[in-house]
């Protein structure tokens, strides 16, 4: 089960990489986008503009390339959408982790897996063009999904297309593809894809945490080193 994939981890015992493999762990720091973080309040993180600025302060800020972060984060970047709201409460703890980089980022399959499905999810505050694939790592079958990806990304895969570790999968979008967002990498796995096809949840509210951090485990159990 969930061990399979931190003894995996630990078998490559060196990061194992989703963004273009030029970029050193070193060039990586962490972001905050939770709603406890005052810094924020200076910016208007639901515009891809203002959110770029806050995201390009902190990559400069440390000499960094890409800023990651926001596993079981509570933000308030999806107040102003109204999908996110719903009769259990506001769906506002980020189920993945993000990798705020330049649109055009080459993005990377973890492990070797197969395309389970794939999606334009055009609708406000979605993933925009998102791949799922599928992998089995010591007979445990869990799933990545890959979300605000270039339109191209989708245009040329079909369902059950190889992937070897490392092999680029797709690029990054840019706001006017993935759904008015800033250039990033929604990163998720996800063990039971409760029959959806090219989408997922991403944030959940409160009450249903539990089962979604269940279903959805932190990605540091299989990308490891990069979280520390």
């Amino acid at each position: 089960m969930i061990s399979s994939l931190k003894q995996f981890a630990d078998r490559t015992a060196k990061p194992i990489k989703v963004l273009d493999k030029r970029i050193e762990v070193n060039q990586y720091c962490t972001i905050d986008f939770s709603s406890s973080n005052v810094v924020l309040s200076k910016f208007d993180v639901a515009d891809p503009v203002s959110c770029q600025k806050f995201i390009e302060g902190v990559l400069h800020e440390n000499n960094a390339l890409v800023a990651y972060g926001g596993y079981l984060e509570k933000r308030n970047l999806y107040n102003d959408k109204p999908d996110f709201h719903q009769a259990k409460g506001r769906r506002n703890i980020h189920l993945g982790v993000d990798f705020w980089a330049k649109a055009g980022t080459k993005v990377l399959a973890p492990v070797k897996g197969v395309v389970h499905s794939f999606k334009n999810n055009a609708a406000m505050g979605d993933y925009g063009p998102t791949i799922i694939l599928k992998h089995e790592i010591d007979g445990f079958i869990f799933h990545t999904l890959y979300g605000h990806l270039s339109l191209a990304a989708i245009e040329n895969i079909h369902i059950d297309q190889e992937f070897e570790a490392g092999n680029v999968v797709a690029t990054l979008g840019t706001p006017d593809v993935n759904v008015n967002y800033a250039p990033h990498l929604h990163f998720q796995i996800i063990i039971d894809m409760e029959g959806k096809k090219g989408d997922y949840p991403g944030v959940c509210a409160e009450d249903d945490l539990e089962y979604y951090a269940k279903n959805c485990p932190d990605p540091n159990i299989l990308l490891q080193m990069i979280f520390s």
